[in-house]
């Protein structure tokens, strides 16, 4: 071909259909006999349900069927701490808690419905603050007390680390709840068919953790179930398997046994709880004068909400992944998790990554300025390099974070920003710094972290790729489809990608944990690589020529040096079927990567690859209104060789939005337990005009354990953002903030309690 696919920046394959309104989503399903469902959510944060009174609401024309907590299968369900119900039965936990949910022949005959659904309610005392969660005087969320999850890690002699440091600082850091922020909020549509088979058609990151979430959920078998993943419009974690209406959606088509819809409207989506975990951190790290880290010591209190879900992994990551990028031996690390009577939290974008690495990078700022050191030189000092083995025993294969670093300080042009004025009148500059890393695949879900490609090739020489991975607009399709092209030397547009069906894809774990890319990737590699073979091997026997010495170039089978024999592909594809014994081409292709699954003491090299990303920022500081202003953001970013580098800008730039976004803007107000701005016209996200341009770069590092030299991408770019910003907020006015976001009134009262500081020292 004359450019090989692979690392041209292409425009995804679904881009066209998306643009012109064609893309079917969830919501866009429409079925014979098909009906809308609405829930009633609980007004209150901890209430017991003395009685439901439906009578009014079943009266009602148009109504068919309404289930409450009695009605639903007892079988507990969740990922590892197993709490719910479909519906609440007997107790509510937190203010949106799904009560009862309506089943009608409209939208509008439904939500009349559910005001005619009369529900007695008896309060009870909420526990709203993590902090009270573990006193015995509290009260319990679930049998077995408040605490949800517990980790211990020690590593080398702490005691001693700190006893050696020439300079020890400590500090507590508290990390808020972020909405994902995607555009298509929660849609399903639910069926069975004659036999009693269910069919889901949802919104989702992966169709098989969410089969299985179904299955026992509804306590019926998993083959009973078929899951079709639609077009998905973003998903950042909120959409892997913890949201409850497709479970809802598909108890109800079975109740009734006709198709249902339930189509969360953005404030239903919200109160749902889709957020990332909030944290306090506790940290305190011992350095050598030269800014060598000697010892580190870490405490974190996340809060789960109503119910664990992923939490517990994600403060997993919070308390030992950034451990990973620095070369340090002496580590004390303890985190607890909590029960509240809040909305649940749970996976998000970065997965625990972006709470600790805003603690450890604004941390690592104040110890550079404690000792008189350049903040990048201290990192530099640190920093993994590929070839090493960390703390956990994370085997490093490839890594440019010293490249990243040097990039984003030489483009900033940090030396000179970092030695001129701060600004005159009331506008201050300055600029920061941070960096991450993440995994690039997980082996967390049972001992097997693999990705399998069923690879059809038709009689025309052009392929179909099946796969159990999910494409939610990152580009997953997109960079399989470039691998295939390029492996089959054949036209991009001559491969389709089908989405996700339990019925008709190999397994597969889905879009999470950056896993795609380096996973899938190896299997389309290698099945593709299997079909060309298979299509040599007709040639061969067609022309009689030795395998070896053809190959598949342009389109067609040619012979390699001269090209003397040339045959279209569609030509020795139809031989391969009708010749004596022939069929089609279909070949398949596992891949599970050789990494080791973590222990009891966490330690295991649990991904084949890990990405690596710095930022520097500049920002804006109105000392008279606590104004924040990014001025401008510079983000390095390995992963790797880059399939399509188009993509990968893209996920990259979208991810330090979300970053600015958690950064400075988006907040949560609870009253009582109640959110009460669970619109986007009241919860702050960042819009266009508060973007500044934004620079991306990829820093690419040969990634021995992936697909052409590849890995992951995407999460790694939202992890320094906000330190960064924070980092540049304190350079311009000297005042850190700890607690994100940064609000106006942080910066405002920071101001006010230094200058009371300075009056007081004269």
């Amino acid at each position: 071909m004359e450019h090989e696919p692979v690392g041209l920046s292409l425009p995804q394959m679904n881009a066209r259909e998306k643009v012109l309104g064609r893309a079917v989503y969830a919501g866009d399903i429409k079925l014979a006999r098909m009906l809308h469902a609405k829930v009633l959510r609980s007004p209150y944060p901890h209430a017991r349900i003395v009685s439901i009174d439906t009578k009014d609401a079943r009266a009602l024309p148009g109504v068919r069927a309404i289930a409450t907590g009695t009605d639903v299968p007892a079988r507990t369900w969740g990922v590892s701490h197993k709490h719910q119900h479909i519906l609440a039965r007997g107790t509510t936990r937190f203010v949106g808690e799904e009560v009862a949910a309506v089943v009608a022949d409209s939208v509008d005959i439904a939500e009349q419905a559910l005001d005619l659904i009369d529900v007695e309610y008896e309060e009870l005392p909420p526990l709203l603050d993590p902090e009270r969660s573990l006193d015995p005087e509290s009260p319990l969320l679930h049998e077995g007390g408040n605490l949800a999850d517990e980790i211990n890690i020690s590593r080398g002699e702490v005691d001693k680390g700190f006893a050696a440091a020439d300079v020890i600082h400590e500090q507590i850091y508290t990390t808020h709840s972020q909405y994902p922020g995607y555009m298509e909020p929660m849609a399903t549509v639910a069926a069975t068919d004659g036999s009693g088979r269910l069919t889901v058609w949802t919104s989702t990151q992966t169709v098989f953790l969410a089969r299985q979430r179904l299955a026992e959920a509804l306590d019926r078998p998993i083959s009973t179930i078929r899951v079709i993943q639609p077009a998905v419009g973003g998903g950042f974690g909120g959409k892997i398997v913890e949201e409850r209406s497709s479970v809802i959606a598909a108890y109800l088509a079975t109740l009734v046994d006709r198709p249902v819809r339930l189509g969360l409207t953005r404030i239903e989506d919200m109160l749902s709880g889709c957020f990332s975990v909030p944290e306090r951190i506790r940290l305190k790290i011992g350095m050598k004068s030269d800014g060598t880290i000697v010892a580190k010591e870490v405490d974190i209190l996340a809060d789960c909400g109503a119910y664990a879900g992923l939490a517990p992994d994600i403060m997993l990551v919070s308390v030992m992944r950034s451990d990973n990028m620095q070369r340090i031996e002496n580590i004390r690390s303890r985190a607890r998790m909590v029960y509240t009577h809040t909305m649940p939290r749970g996976a998000f974008r970065g997965f625990g990554g972006t709470q600790m690495l805003f603690a450890l990078n604004s941390h690592m700022a104040t110890m550079a300025e404690k000792l008189g050191l350049d903040v990048f030189d201290v990192h530099r000092k640190n920093a993994i390099q590929a070839g090493d083995t960390t703390v956990h025993d994370w085997k490093i294969g490839s890594c440019a974070l010293p490249q990243c670093l040097d990039h984003v300080q030489n483009a900033i042009g940090w030396t000179g920003k970092r030695a001129r004025p701060k600004g005159h009148g009331a506008l201050r500059r300055g600029i920061g710094m941070a960096m991450a890393m993440h995994v690039s695949g997980n082996r967390t879900i049972g001992n097997w972290d693999g990705s399998t490609i069923v690879l059809k090739v038709n009689e025309d020489g052009r392929a179909i790729v099946q796969t159990g991975e999910s494409d939610m607009g990152q580009g997953a399709f997109t960079m399989l489809a470039q691998i295939c092209a390029q492996e089959m030397s054949i036209p991009v547009d001559h491969v389709t990608v089908r989405p996700p069906d339990t019925d008709t894809s190999p397994y597969g774990i889905g879009t999470l944990a950056s896993r795609v890319t380096i996973n899938a990737g190896i299997a389309m590699v290698e099945a593709a690589r299997m079909a060309r073979a298979e299509i040599l091997e007709a040639a061969s026997e067609k022309f009689g020529h030795a395998s070896e010495a053809l190959e598949i170039r342009d389109g067609a089978v040619r012979s390699k040096g001269s090209g003397n024999l040339v045959a279209g592909l569609d030509e020795v594809c139809r031989y391969h079927i009708f010749r004596h014994g022939g069929d089609g081409i279909l070949v398949k292709f596992s891949h599970d990567p050789v990494t080791v699954r973590m222990n009891d003491e966490h330690r295991g090299n649990v991904a084949p690859a890990y990405s690596f990303a710095a930022q520097s920022v500049e920002v804006e500081v109105d000392t008279e209104t606590g104004q924040v202003r990014v001025v401008e953001s510079w983000l390095a970013d390995d992963c790797g060789v880059a399939i399509n580098p188009l993509a990968v800008h893209g996920q990259s730039n979208g991810a330090a939005v979300q970053a600015i976004g958690w950064a400075l803007y988006e907040e949560l107000h609870f009253e009582g337990g109640r959110l009460v701005n669970g619109e986007l016209a009241d919860y702050t996200m960042a819009t266009a005009d508060a973007v500044p341009t934004l620079h991306s770069e990829i820093v690419e590092s040969f990634e021995p354990n992936g697909p052409l030299g590849a890995k992951g991408g995407s999460e790694t770019a939202i992890l320094p953002g906000a330190p960064a910003i924070a980092n540049a907020v304190y350079d311009a006015i000297g005042v850190r903030i700890t607690d994100l976001p940064i609000t106006p009134e942080k910066i405002l009262a920071g101001l006010a309690a230094q200058r009371e500081a300075a009056r007081a020292a004269v």
